[in-house]
């Protein structure tokens, strides 16, 4: 299972957005309590995008109203599409929301959170700058990290109000590619280069259909740390250590991140 990142939902949207971009909903069906009885059909798409890892599917009602339908992975979710009345991929009790487009249904499953907003910049507005957007700012992503200097490293980066699209996978990888440990404290970190390695790898994984951080794109090679407890590290022969940060694995090289 692919661990759904900035990179997961920025192709994600893009997938997506293939097929709903311009077309019309014939028929919405919002499967959460709250949001049960809305109607969204008639409404028009105008666009799907990502903000670190939310995912908006921005619909204009036959009024001309916007809406935008805000969803989160958290760490099970997706959206499939299927031509209507072929079978899905995943169970219908694991359905959250169905957006029906003539003959393509869009399903979005176990997602973390489904929302109907009227105003979708509420949803981000206490994110750092997006690692993969259109108006990406290094320089305040920077600031941010550095306003915590005594928070570890790997905490830090996770920390979507400093910057966002990070995610577990990323940390552990962009830790061993700067040679630094996860609990260094950010203070004593070359913040603009950890910055732009976070860039350089989402960047370069944004339409990958296999998340790589070696440049091998081979089955079991792709990655340098993340998941390979005990094995040896591909640059040294050290053996890879898990940890728990914050609550969630950490992997590290002892010796290439000391």
């Amino acid at each position: 299972m692919t661990v759904p990142e900035g990179d997961t939902v920025f192709a994600l949207a893009r997938r997506l957005g293939t097929v709903l971009t311009g077309a019309t909903l014939t028929r919405t069906d919002f499967r959460v309590p709250r949001w049960a009885l809305t109607d969204l059909s008639g409404g028009r798409v105008t666009a799907v995008r990502s903000v670190g890892k939310h995912l908006f599917i921005d619909v204009e009602r036959p009024s001309g109203t916007p809406v935008s339908i805000h969803s989160h992975l958290k760490m099970e979710g997706t959206w499939d599409v299927y031509r209507t009345g072929t079978a899905w991929r995943r169970p219908g009790h694991a359905a959250r929301v169905v957006l029906h487009a003539g003959d393509t249904e869009a399903v979005g499953f176990d997602l973390g959170t489904l929302e109907v907003l009227d105003d979708p910049s509420t949803a981000v507005a206490h994110l750092g700058p997006d690692l993969l957007g259109d108006d990406w700012d290094p320089a305040a992503a920077v600031s941010n990290l550095a306003a915590h200097p005594d928070v570890p490293i790997g905490v830090a980066l996770l920390d979507q109000r400093l910057l966002a699209g990070v995610g577990n996978i990323y940390r552990s990888e962009v830790c061993f590619l700067r040679r630094i440990s996860p609990t260094t404290r950010t203070g004593d970190v070359d913040l603009p280069a950890v910055v732009d390695t976070c860039r350089t790898l989402l960047w370069a994984n944004r339409a990958r259909p296999v998340r790589c951080t070696t440049g091998v794109m081979v089955k079991g090679k792709e990655l340098w740390v993340y998941g390979r407890d005990r094995r040896p590290c591909r640059r040294c022969g050290t053996a890879i250590v898990r940890s728990d940060l914050d609550s969630r694995a950490t992997y590290t090289c002892p010796t290439c991140q000391p």
